[in-house]
């Protein structure tokens, strides 16, 4: 902006700054966090999370606070819609780096795919974890659990008549935030394909994404551990994260790695086939 004879790069300078903090991001989390080594252990690291933590809880359980309120700020608007966050941050950022890798519009639908199948797997093993729960379980008239209200054949029914649902709750957030955890890491290893010219819209859209996901997988593994410490026992948070662990290898690690699939993101040998060379 110019007035006067004065030219005025405050803009300039404030956008300089923050693409500055972007790339610094960028670059922590491509070093430290969202790492090769990292991606081949992550998952040990998740199933350590929920046993020590388990075992935390069961012998030497935390006091209340602000981190066990199911109503604090994480817990409400990001847990509770964990999936919804995932999908749609992951979503443009397939987009985006498939189709720059692939220069392939088929390409870009078939990786795209595989929200659609996390999805799935999302809606199948949490309507699997109700059926569980609503087979194994009673109702009772109170917490203490003594005295049964048999006219209510099903948790739904028992807490709109005001009762207690009591029956085997598989963790939701058990199986669900580790999926979402390793689904992110698999996801941005792309990447380290990307070779990107810093002067360029295309940059900045990855690099804001790749940081925002990033970020989002931090929250993700600091509420798993929040409730590996605080909620529901050991079998049940056992049981949840052995069906995100699974969910995760059966994709990631056996079925996308067959031709009749949606795929792994592009990767060095498969961008070496294709032949491209290209530069964003």
């Amino acid at each position: 902006m110019v007035v006067a004879g004065y030219v005025d790069t405050s803009s300039a300078v404030d956008g300089n700054f923050l693409i500055k903090c972007l790339e610094s991001c960028t670059q922590f989390l491509k070093t430290y966090c969202l790492t090769m080594a990292l991606r081949q252990r992550l998952y040990l690291v998740l199933l350590c999370i929920t046993v020590i933590g388990s075992l935390f809880k069961e012998l030497l359980p935390l006091p209340d606070s602000y981190l066990n309120n199911k109503r604090n700020f994480l817990n409400v608007y990001f847990v509770k819609v964990a999936w919804a966050w995932t999908f749609w941050l992951l979503l443009p950022f397939i987009a985006i780096t498939t189709f720059y890798l692939t220069r392939n519009q088929k390409e870009v639908l078939r990786r795209l795919s595989t929200l659609l199948i996390g999805t799935i797997i999302w809606y199948v093993c949490t309507r699997f974890f109700m059926f569980i729960e609503n087979l194994t379980g009673s109702c009772y008239t109170s917490e203490a659990l003594q005295d049964l209200k048999e006219e209510h054949e099903n948790k739904k029914a028992c807490v709109m008549g005001g009762g207690v649902w009591y029956g085997f709750d598989i963790s939701g957030h058990s199986f669900l935030l580790p999926y979402c955890i390793l689904m992110i890491v698999e996801e941005t290893a792309v990447v380290h394909e990307l070779k990107l010219q810093k002067n360029q819209y295309i940059h900045i859209i990855v690099s804001a994404l790749f940081v925002a996901l990033g970020i989002l997988a931090l929250i993700w593994v600091w509420m798993f551990f929040c409730t590996a410490i605080y909620f529901h026992d050991i079998y049940q948070k056992l049981f949840g994260t052995a069906f995100g662990l699974l969910a995760w290898y059966g994709t990631y690690q056996a079925w996308y790695l067959h031709p009749i699939s949606p795929g792994r993101p592009p990767q060095g040998s498969y961008l070496k086939s294709k032949q491209h060379s290209y530069r964003l």
